[in-house]
Formats: C-alpha cells, structure tokens, sequence
C-alpha cells in the first residue's frame, strides 16, 4: 500500500473522530444526545438511513452476487420489497412516533401494554443489537485484512484483524460518545458520500480496462444473463424469488425501519412526521439506486476477469477464481486501482463500516430499562449514564469481534441468524398494538414468547441443527410477526384482559 493510500485511509479515521469531539458542545440534554434536538433537516437523516442499512459487507458482496456463475440481479425483487415496507411504515408507524415526545421506540410499547413487554422487547434490542453489530464489527476486519495483505502477502491476517477491529471500535466509541446521535447522522453523511464516491472511481477505472468498454460490458452482461431480474417460483428455500423478495422483503423492512430503535431514532430526530416520511422514501429511492449500482459493478467485474475464457468454467467454482463472491471487488481494488483511488476505496469500506449503533442501544437502555427504576434522577445524571454505558457497549461489541475471530462461517451465519431473532416478534407485538385493540399485556407477551421460540426452531433448522424445513432468511420476519400476531389474537378470546391500557 502507498503512502498517498494510507495518508487518505488515516485522514479519513483521525476527520470523523475529530468531527465527534467538535460536536461534545452541543450535547448538553438528553434531548440533544438522544434525537439531536429533533431539528436535524430530512435529507440528512435520509442519507443517514442509507448509510446506516450499507454495510462494508455489502459494499463487497453484492457485486460478488452479480458475478458469480448464474448470477444476476434477483437481489434486487428484495429491494421492492424493501420499498412496499417502507410505504407501511410511513402510513402505519411514523404517525404513531409522534404523538407524544419519544427518544425510544419501545416507550409506545410501555404506553400500550405495560412495562414488562416494554422492558422485554428493548432488553431483546440491546442483547441482539450488540451481537449483530459486534459480528457486523469482525467482518469488516476480516474484509480489510483481506484487502491489506493483497498490499502486503507477509503481513499476519490475525493480527490485522484484531488490529482493525481495536482501530474501528475505539473511532466508533470517541465520535458517538463525545458527539451523540446528531454527530453520528452527519458522519453517516459523510460516509455515504465517500463509499458511493469510492464505488463510482471504481467503475469508472473498471469500464477503462474492459475491452470494448461499457457497451461491451453490457453485451456480455445480456449474453450470460445477468440482467435477469424477476422468479416467480414460490420456494420458500430460495433466497431472492419474487415472493419472498416482496412479501418477506416488506416484513423485513418493517421490521428494521418500523420498529427497531437503530433506525427509527433517526426519525425521531426531525420535527414532525412528514418530514420522517419524506426522509423514509428519498432513502428508498437512494438503496434502490445503489444496489443497481452495486451489482453493475458486479457485471464490470464480470467482463474485466472474463471467466467465461478459463478452463473448467462450467463445472468450477460459481466465483472462479475467485473462493467467493466477496473476494472479487477486493482483489481488483488492490491489484487494478491506482495509487490514491484504491486508497479511497478502502476508505470508503471504512465508511461503510462506520455506522455507530452505541447511542441506540444507550438511548434504549436509559429511557427504557434503567429510568423507571431512577424516577427522581437529573437529566444531568442520565447523560453521565449514557455516556459511560456507551462506552462499555463499544467495548462489548470490540470484545464480541474478538471473541469470535476464530469461528467458523457457519457459527457466523448461526451468530447473525441469532441477532435478527427479535425483528419478527418486535414487529409483532406492534401490530397487535395497532390493530387488536382488546389485546393487552398478558397476550402481547405470550405472543412474542411463542414466536420467539418457533423462530429459534426454524433458525435451528435453517442451519441444519435440527430436523426440519429449510425457509430462506427473508420469510423470517413475516413468519415471526404473523406468529406474534395470531397467537396474540387467539389469546385475547382465551384469557380475559385485566389490565387497562393507557
């Protein structure tokens, strides 16, 4: 790696921590800390949703879908679905974030069932958020030591895993301590422009080098079939049908835009709910745009290697040759880029990596678990309170990177599977509120309680730990919630309601 890369790489670290530390003047109230006053303009947190939803794994796996023998671009039947969540939300959910003064989701939980499912449903969000992100924090170190040992073959990928997941972790706990949610949506910003910044240099350098250029790419694109775009099959096996991409994609999305404080808190920055949901459908317009980006990118990779010319293609390796999809982008940013470009493309995987949940689960723990118990304290002492738990969360999730530095993929898979357990029976739970008005707080818990435990079973039987039918990862959001909701309804004509909701 040259000198111009790291200077860009480190510069790019030591802005956005600096950035965090100028923004510790204007955290002085909960208020601030938590929903930045709630004056942050709908663009930003638009762009900030993006950002949030990108990761570095998808900034290096999705071309890799593209690419790959028989790949095309079914992902994105996910995306449409993704869209369709995203118009439920704004009619369904946001209206209800601004009824009263929230800095959680989960609070509207606690008004319309109680505190214990309140208590259960953010308690779930803090345990799986920092597993899913403590994961999320491993695999970007293991793509950037990827990407470092193609610079340097002699260097140790142990130690730069650990090194790069030390380095990530302690930026990530400065810049959202000191600067708090406001300071972590204009980063976000700013990483969005810098990693689609770095995929556009990226394109451009790889529609330079193919022969024959864009339209070359293109013809080749068509001749192997990777515009492809729509499957109708009902296999609920299959990763990206039609169905599962829309329905599953649509749950999904409610799920983790609707009712998951990661992402809703960004809402609860702005003033008012038109302006959450105008930020909610410019951010979908913005995904949708870039993952056609990304799996283009997938095709150029596609034309550039021309793995279609190597001996044995038909029967080798669907990413040959290549071990898998998320080797490809990688090797080219280090073997093809030029100097300073390919800096900024690694910067740019930084970015992708960036985007802090500490402040969501701080904001979830004070408001939702340690207030009720501390009624008489100081807003003053709430803030010490978030700012010490989110410096022991960023180190829960360094140590949860380290610790399962040495797993296998499959007990990463089995670890992710874990993590996006709740998004079902959250989503759940929230529409029982919304739609079953008799329903109250016994039958809301017994409804999570039940999807909880299906859930665990058919995750267990995705991975093959247990007899059973294999169901692909976008139906679980639809199966969790339908599971919460049903039981919920058939235990309000069972059990009488004896408690009153607000």
């Amino acid at each position: 790696m040259q000198t111009l890369d790291l200077i860009i790489i480190f510069g790019y670290l030591i802005g956005i921590t600096g950035f965090g530390i100028w923004y510790a003047g204007k955290q002085e109230t909960t208020e601030d800390y938590f929903v930045g006053d709630r004056s942050v303009p709908w663009w930003a947190i638009a762009m900030s949703i993006v950002a949030t939803e990108t990761s570095t794994i998808t900034f290096i796996s999705v071309p890799g879908i593209a690419y790959a023998r028989g790949g095309n671009f079914q992902f994105l039947q996910l995306v449409f679905g993704y869209l369709l969540g995203r118009v439920v939300i704004s009619l369904v959910f946001i209206p209800m974030y601004f009824k009263g003064e929230l800095q959680t989701v989960y609070q509207l939980l606690g008004e319309r069932f109680g505190g214990k499912v309140k208590v259960l449903a953010s308690g779930l969000f803090v345990i799986m958020r920092n597993i899913a992100d403590g994961i999320r924090l491993l695999l970007t170190a293991i793509v950037l030591a990827a990407v470092y040992t193609a610079f340097q073959p002699d260097t140790d990928p142990t130690l730069i895993i650990v090194g790069s997941i030390l380095m990530l972790g302690i930026v990530m706990i400065v810049f959202t301590f000191y600067g708090g949610i406001e300071a972590v949506i204009w980063i976000e910003v700013v990483q969005l422009v810098i990693y689609i910044g770095g995929a556009i240099a990226a394109a451009v350098v790889l529609i330079n080098s193919i022969d024959g250029g864009l339209s070359g790419a293109i013809e080749l694109g068509r001749q192997y079939d990777k515009f492809s775009l729509v499957d109708f099959n009902l296999d609920f096996a299959k990763t990206y049908t039609f169905w599962g991409g829309v329905l599953g994609g649509c749950f999904l999305t409610m799920s983790t835009h609707g009712t998951d404080q990661f992402l809703v808190q960004r809402y609860l920055c702005t003033n008012k709910p038109s302006a959450a949901i105008t930020a909610l459908m410019t951010s979908g317009a913005v995904v949708l745009g870039q993952f056609i980006g990304f799996l283009f990118i997938g095709v150029l990779l596609f034309a550039f290697y021309a793995p279609f010319n190597m001996e044995g293609y038909a029967a080798g390796a669907p990413t040959m040759p290549f071990a898998g999809g998320d080797r490809v982008f990688p090797d080219f940013i280090t073997q093809h880029m030029p100097t300073g470009l390919s800096g900024l493309v690694v910067a740019a995987i930084f970015a992708a990596a960036l985007s802090s949940s500490l402040n969501s689960i701080a904001a979830t723990a004070v408001n939702d678990i340690y207030k009720p118990f501390a009624k008489d304290r100081t807003d003053k002492h709430l803030m010490r309170i978030a700012g010490i738990l989110t410096v022991i969360v960023g180190i829960v999730q360094i140590l949860i990177a380290i610790g399962l530095k040495d797993a296998g993929s499959s007990a990463l898979s089995m670890a992710l599977a874990v993590a996006s357990l709740i998004n079902g029976p959250i989503l759940g739970v929230f529409l029982v509120g919304a739609f079953i008005k008799r329903a109250g707080q016994t039958h809301a818990l017994a409804g999570m309680i039940v999807s909880i435990l299906v859930m665990t079973y058919v995750l267990l039987a995705a991975n093959g730990f247990v007899p059973g039918p294999v169901i692909a990862w976008p139906w679980f959001a639809l199966i969790g919630s339908s599971i919460t909701v049903s039981v919920a309804f058939i235990a309000t004509l069972i059990v009488k309601r004896n408690e009153v909701t607000p």
